[in-house]
């Protein structure tokens, strides 16, 4: 299988083109931007360009079978100040790519939605797929609309999508500059020396997904035959307080955090039920919540 991964050298798609590589399957990346954490892998067909040059994007897409978007341009906790952007870049992006793999004759796409922003607030626990979608933040609207579309090119053109609803991913190559990601920021900020804040009271529960585990579903929803939305998480929730104390287990220090006020687009309780995406491939996450953060932590203390 020949795979372009949209954002192959970010967090998450640095982990799939390891999973990719790990099977057999060639594998070009498009990226912006070379990746951080380690140098550019012999196997790996590396292509650096911004996700708006659309001649660039177009020449990558020659020869593939499978292309795997993980591009995103825009976070939960800053979409909403410019809702504009999150449009122009994300969604029309992405309505781009989807004529430019009608044109070129791709007819399968993985594509990286969010399980912790399109369901708003949840009327169950944990959360199914068939749950009403009513985000409250620009980065789940543009998700939603982009869902949207790729079924409709499915519908119309014959493109094959599975979308994963992912939880929030951590691990390896994590950023911790505090934008996304509040593992990684919790552990930046240890590794820094620096004081550790919290919006509201702590109490926020999330489904926090070990990154290997969310790649390896990737590839395996990339070899099926499989279409349709699934989600994508460790199907258990952590509050953020219980977070914040298994991350300063795991570096084995001893400090305490400071409370700031709640964010209004944080959404109490995001849970998601994965039986969906078990059964249709065979996959369920083999990594426990410590361990995760075991490993997380070395890795940041020999970045």
């Amino acid at each position: 299988m020949k795979a372009l991964v949209l954002g192959g050298n970010g967090f998450i798609g640095s982990h799939v083109v390891d999973a990719l590589l790990a099977e057999g399957h060639s594998v070009r990346v498009f990226d912006r931007a070379p990746e951080k954490f380690r140098s550019p892998l012999q196997k790996v067909d590396y292509r650096l360009s911004a996700f708006d040059d659309t001649p660039a994007l177009s020449e990558a897409l020659e020869d593939i079978d499978v292309v795997y978007h993980l591009i995103s341009t825009t976070v939960p906790s800053t979409s909403n100040k410019d809702p504009i952007y999150d449009i122009e870049s994300n969604l029309k992006g992405t309505v781009r790519l989807l004529n430019l793999m009608r044109d070129s004759g791709v007819r399968r796409i993985i594509y990286l939605s969010s399980g912790g922003t399109v369901y708003g607030v949840p009327e169950v626990s944990p959360i199914p797929e068939t749950h009403p979608l009513r985000p409250i933040c620009s980065y789940g609207v543009v998700k939603v609309a982009i869902e949207n579309y790729l079924q409709m090119y499915q519908a119309l053109y014959g493109i094959d999508a599975v979308i994963l609803r992912a939880s929030n991913p951590y691990g390896e190559r994590q950023g911790h500059a505090g934008v996304q990601g509040v593992i990684g920021t919790f552990m930046g900020k240890i590794k820094a020396g620096q004081d550790i804040e919290i919006w509201g009271d702590g109490s926020v529960v999330r489904d926090y997904i070990y990154v290997k585990d969310l790649a390896e579903l990737c590839v395996c929803a990339g070899n099926s035959a499989e279409t349709g939305i699934f989600n994508a998480g460790a199907g258990e929730g952590q509050s953020v307080r219980q977070v914040f104390d298994a991350v300063i287990q795991a570096a084995n220090v001893s400090i305490e955090p400071t409370f700031k006020v709640g964010r209004a687009y944080d959404v109490p309780e995001v849970v998601l039920n994965i039986k969906k995406s078990e059964a249709a491939f065979n996959w369920r996450p083999l990594t426990c919540f410590g361990e995760g953060l075991d490993v997380s932590w070395s890795w940041l203390e020999g970045a």
